[in-house]
């Protein structure tokens, strides 16, 4: 059951939320398509650059795993946790490209999630991994942005 407690199935339960609550509280401003493309792609995007520069620093993305390296350079510089903000980006646009300004209530509360489930973790391996390095970090950088 654990492989079920990853970032992409919340997101996609989330993005699923998002369907639902359009169908209860739909609303039509077409206007919101296009900005709401723009988000997805902007998350997708941060998602890619983030693995692939852990990749080269050849440490893992995949959560609840112990990391070898810390990446704080590149787009780590400006987000600790930049795929969860791709994350978020991605649910963020996908709501107003359904044209569901409505279901934007449910980033927070994704965020919330991920903060809890994932990153506090994370954080606590990292502090033991990388100590001072790590702490430094994080008065440098934001969790989010």
């Amino acid at each position: 059951m654990k492989w079920i407690d990853i970032p992409p199935v919340w997101l996609f339960a989330f993005l699923f939320a998002t369907v639902a609550l359009d169908t209860v509280l739909p609303d039509t401003l077409r206007p919101l398509r296009v900005p709401g493309g723009a988000l997805i792609v902007l998350g997708l995007l941060l998602m890619v650059v983030a693995v692939v520069q852990m990749a080269m620093r050849r440490t893992s993305p995949i959560p609840h795993t112990q990391p070898s390296a810390l990446v704080d350079s590149g787009i780590f510089g400006l987000s600790r946790n930049p795929i969860y903000l791709g994350d978020a980006l991605v649910l963020a646009g996908y709501a107003l490209w359904r044209e569901a300004p409505f279901a934007l209530i449910l980033v927070p509360v994704f965020m919330w999630i991920i903060t809890r489930r994932f990153i506090l973790p994370e954080e606590a391996r990292l502090a033991k991994a990388f100590g001072p390095s790590f702490a430094d970090y994080k008065t440098r950088v934001r969790r989010w942005i």
